[in-house]
């Protein structure tokens, strides 16, 4: 055990969930009816399209499995990218606290009763539609995709990067499609990520444990 944490320390960076998770489940627990409405006129113009809860419930899978992958591959590359995931869901913790918001586009009646819309059902019963802005499920989204474009052991994987991009827009599509999201949120989770992108990719960043002296002996040899 001990050294697969010296291994492995930059593990540690999950410890971030401890800081995420109870801050979350407090507003979405309290900010149930008193909040600021997001709307674009654009929201009422985009149909609701049930399978697209495909995509929306494989950003679960697409984030966990490349930070995984990252973890046990290269401590520098699952660095960035936990700067990036981490420092976009801080951001949005804070607007949302500050600005309770939330929406109400979600359809009162649905289409129809196929697999994907009950499926969508179950998502509207359990997640309420508040907390929306920037776009948690956009932003994570385009970061994990910088993720595997920027992936020291992916570069040479063209069907992978290809796949991943696919995958990103299919996520980000299906936030709107399936009402969980207005155009604001899609657009600002954009645009969070074009700022945050340099912070994490066009800096030095070290994993856990590791001082810039180390690492340049490292580049050396």
């Amino acid at each position: 055990m001990k050294t697969f944490f010296k291994k492995y320390k930059h593990i540690l960076w999950f410890s971030y969930g401890f800081l995420y998770l109870p801050w979350f489940i407090y507003l979405e627990n309290h900010v149930t009816t008193n909040y600021n409405v997001i709307h674009m006129e654009i929201d009422d113009k985009i149909p609701f399209i049930s399978v697209f809860i495909i995509p929306y419930l494989l950003w679960f899978v697409y984030v966990a499995a490349v930070l995984l992958y990252q973890c046990f591959t290269n401590a520098s590359d699952f660095t960035r990218n936990c700067v990036f995931l981490f420092t976009g869901m801080t951001i949005f913790l804070i607007v949302s606290t500050l600005y309770p918001n939330g929406h109400h586009l979600r359809p009162e009646v649905y289409p129809d009763s196929s697999i994907f819309t009950k499926m969508v059902m179950a998502l509207h019963a359990t997640d309420t539609p508040t907390n929306l802005f920037p776009s948690i499920h956009v932003y994570n989204s385009i970061g994990t995709h910088f993720a595997v474009i920027h992936s020291s052991t992916l570069k040479d994987k063209k069907a992978i990067r290809i796949f991943s991009f696919v995958l990103m827009i299919s996520i980000c599509m299906s936030t709107v499609f399936l009402k969980q999201h207005s155009m604001f949120d899609v657009l600002t989770g954009i645009l969070m990520a074009v700022v945050i992108y340099p912070l994490a990719y066009r800096r030095e960043v070290l994993p856990f444990g590791q001082r810039r002296k180390e690492l340049r002996v490292k580049k050396t040899d």
